[in-house]
């Protein structure tokens, strides 16, 4: 800036020297180009000096009171190929525009619409854990826009910016929940605000992946509580032929076992210490705990209950699963709550407190 100011200073000096006739115009003009290129030669650089957009203008501003002869024997930074490079590309410039159609269209197939491009964007926005493959799925469901993961993943290069805060809840792409033969059940603890102990039943389907229930209890379990915790969670949906445990200790309790044979349910026990071999309600404990509690907070068993509940919905009905096409799990159970909705005409419905965003038919 100090600089600037002396070159400034410097101009308005000589400036009613310019204004009059003769050869001092052309000298004056020739001394400041020469002082400015030196100026520019002797700051701090690597390899080359870098010009401003105020150097170019002095330099072109100068050159035009000085005699073209002249003009070259004046250059201390730049070349005349330097010159001769700039009027090619100024002819090429002008060629190009003169004989060139005004929209070069790129050859190859066309891009996403910009509708598509908005609503994949704004999925993101708005649900920061979700994957390319999951809004891939999810574009698919709700407005039938076969579209591939890759795609989604150039758009979000391209158009999404994160903010600058704190990034979303971390998710798990495969869970789900749902009434059908094979029912899986397995228990997780969580601690409430004011840190006191809750654990939690997670009743599921095998094979559609729907949750079917959770049951909740402050405080240590014995038999009578994980029976009724279990028919907590199953109350309302029937009860499944097959049940699926693994061996916690909890299940071995006489009551437990006299409930199941009450509601005549088959007890299925998994391979001991092998998780793999009870993989889907493992890993829907892990949706749960990243995915959701992870990121709220609850102050007791009822406010607890309420939150799962709504997890649930959202869940079953809302959240697509690579396992099931790109679908949710109540559409294998015939309700289907999404639906198809038009890329240019869609809202936005909320779940969980807003935690999580779907498109779904205006």
């Amino acid at each position: 800036m100090r600089t600037v100011l002396l070159l400034v200073v410097h101009f308005l000096t000589t400036l009613a020297k310019l204004v009059g006739p003769g050869g001092a115009r052309s000298i004056i003009a020739d001394s400041l180009l020469i002082k400015h290129q030196l100026i520019v030669i002797n700051q701090p650089r690597q390899r080359a000096p870098n010009l401003t957009g105020l150097d170019r203008f002095l330099f072109g501003f100068w050159s035009l009171f000085m005699n073209p002869k002249r003009l070259f024997k004046s250059n201390v930074i730049f070349k005349t190929s330097t010159f001769l490079h700039f009027h090619k590309i100024l002819v090429n410039r002008k060629y190009h525009r003169l004989f060139s159609s005004r929209k070069m269209a790129k050859p190859g197939p066309k891009g996403p619409s910009m509708e598509l491009i908005r609503a994949i964007v704004e999925l993101k926005q708005r649900n920061t854990s979700y994957g390319c493959p999951r809004i891939a799925q999810l574009i698919s469901t709700v407005f039938g826009i076969e579209i591939d993961k890759d795609v989604v993943r150039r758009v979000l290069d391209k158009h999404y910016h994160p903010n600058s805060g704190g990034n979303g809840p971390s998710w798990l792409s495969f869970i789900g929940h749902a009434k059908d033969s094979l029912w899986s059940v397995d228990l997780f603890r969580c601690e409430s605000i004011l840190l006191k102990s809750h654990w939690v039943m997670v009743v599921m389907d095998q094979y559609t992946r729907r949750i079917i229930g959770f049951g909740i209890h402050a405080g240590a379990v014995d038999g009578p509580n994980l029976c009724w915790m279990f028919n907590r969670a199953i109350a309302r949906m029937g009860t499944p032929t097959y049940l699926s445990t693994d061996h916690d200790p909890l299940f071995n309790f006489y009551r437990w076992h006299a409930n199941l044979r009450i509601l005549e349910i088959h007890e299925i026990k998994t391979i001991p210490y092998v998780p793999v071999s009870h993989p889907f309600v493992e890993r829907l404990i892990g949706t749960l705990r990243r995915e959701y509690l992870d990121q709220v907070l609850f102050w007791n068993a009822h406010d607890l209950e309420k939150k799962l509940d709504a997890f649930k919905n959202y869940y079953n009905g809302y959240r697509v699963h690579a396992a099931l096409d790109g679908e949710p799990p109540l559409s294998l159970s015939g309700n289907d709550v999404l639906g198809k909705a038009n890329i240019n005409e869609y809202r936005w419905k909320s779940h969980c407190r807003d935690l999580f965003q779907t498109p779904i038919a205006a």
